[in-house]
This record gives structure tokens, sequence and C-alpha cells, in this order.
């Protein structure tokens, strides 16, 4: 990705869906990126989205996220709105280690760490 950022810095747009992405170093040189689809990777760590400041749309939708924690990076990220994370571990518990909770409801969680986003997996964020 970082060869790509550094060439096209002011991409507002990256689709990169089923690309056998592993990780997302370098994403931080597409700084001017709003919208980032990189559903159906495998993708488990999102420390590196920290730097993008006006991404206001991302695709997690089908990768290997087995922690809620990693969410908490996408708080940086105020201007994120629209968030699609279903088909990830986290949507069945909080982390690989815990057993699958009854009570659990990644939603709720999702948005304690994410406060201003608007809609979670296409339906308002409000909604749990």
């Amino acid at each position: 990705i970082r060869d790509l950022g550094t060439s096209l810095s002011h991409l507002c747009v990256l689709w990169m869906t089923c690309c056998g992405l592993s990780d997302l170093d370098g994403i931080s040189s597409c700084s001017s990126l709003k919208e980032l689809y990189i559903a159906y990777n495998n993708i488990s760590e999102l420390s590196q989205l920290t730097w993008l400041d006006h991404l206001e749309v991302l695709d997690l939708e089908g990768n290997n996220i087995e922690d809620i924690d990693q969410m908490q990076y996408l708080r940086l990220c105020c201007k994120l709105s629209h968030l699609t994370v279903e088909g990830n571990l986290i949507c069945l518990k909080p982390n690989a280690e815990s057993a699958e909770e009854p009570g659990y409801n990644y939603r709720v969680e999702v948005k304690k760490l994410i406060p201003h986003l608007k809609y979670l997996d296409k339906i308002p964020a409000s909604q749990t």
C-alpha cells in the first residue's frame, strides 16, 4: 500500500476488496482517503488507520478482526460515519480467547469505542 499512497496522495476512494491483504502498512501515505473498502482480506490489526483524518466510510467485512479493542483505533478517525465489520470474529465474541457470551452485543461495544459513528453494518448505529 505504501507504494500506491506515495504516488496517489490525493486519492479519495480506494477499493481493495479480496486482494489477500494481511496488513495495512503504508496506508497512512494515502492521507486524503475518504472511503476505504478492504472487505474480504486477512486484516486483523487496525492501528495504521489512525492517520486517516478524512476517512468517512470503512468496509472491513469478512476480515480477521478478533479483538474488539482494535476498534479503539478508529475512534481517532473523527469523520468516520459508516463502518462495516460483519463477518469478523468480533461480531461473535470480544476476543479470540473468550468464549461466546450470550449477552454480548458487538454493536453496543463498537458504538462505545466509536461514539461518533452513524452507521454500523448499514444500520443506524443508534439501533442495537
